[in-house]
């Protein structure tokens, strides 16, 4: 027992200033991605044409989240469909979408989710400085009364893994049933998709390093 909590111990994670990326989580003692981006062979041929039509979409080379998850042949195209319907699919406007997100990526340590979606929410029509006040969380002045409840709803769902009584009636006047239901499981959805990331070390893309 006492070797494994001396394991726990060194793989404990930091906290750095990254430029451009802002605070990211980085490992002790992380070596690089701990399952590589597949190739060909080991993606199919059709999670390898997902992933090359990914990277032409973004002007870059197939994203490691693609050709590392794409190992896991049938459970990626399975995740790929459950994931589109929430994003770019969902019932809430995009901006908010992202900046729920990015909110996630930022309670999670996320640096591969954070690099993501900054860049998609600058296209969603969010501005530089929107996307760095989302780190200043949901008190930071400048937020509307419902992009602060959103920011919460992030906030709580990961402290607690519900919202409380209060946020929910202050959503429940902004938002309907759907979306309310689609809220949660977005949360929820980029939580998990964090930890997958955080574990597995999936390094950022090229085009997120710029």
């Amino acid at each position: 027992m006492a070797c494994r909590r001396r394991a726990v111990v060194l793989a404990r994670p930091r906290s750095l200033a990254v430029a451009g990326l802002g605070t990211v989580r980085v490992v002790d003692g992380a070596q690089g991605p701990r399952i590589a981006p597949g190739d060909r062979r080991q993606l199919g041929w059709v999670n390898f044409g997902l992933a090359r039509i990914a990277g032409r979409a973004t002007g870059g080379r197939p994203p490691h989240i693609f050709t590392t998850l794409g190992r896991h042949r049938g459970l990626f195209r399975r995740w790929l469909w459950f994931a589109a319907a929430l994003m770019p699919g969902g019932k809430l406007p995009r901006e908010e979408t992202e900046l729920l997100i990015l909110r996630v990526a930022h309670n999670t340590g996320s640096e591969y989710e954070w690099a993501h979606h900054e860049r998609l929410g600058r296209r969603a029509g969010l501005s530089d400085e929107e996307i760095a006040r989302v780190r200043e969380g949901p008190a930071a002045p400048g937020w509307t009364p419902r992009r602060a409840a959103l920011l919460r709803s992030a906030d709580e769902l990961h402290a607690d893994g519900r919202i409380g009584d209060a946020l929910w009636a202050e959503l429940r006047a902004e938002l309907d049933e759907v979306r309310l239901i689609e809220l949660c499981m977005l949360v929820g959805h980029y939580e998990m998709l964090a930890m997958t990331l955080n574990t597995l070390q999936v390094e950022p893309d090229l085009e997120a390093r710029l």
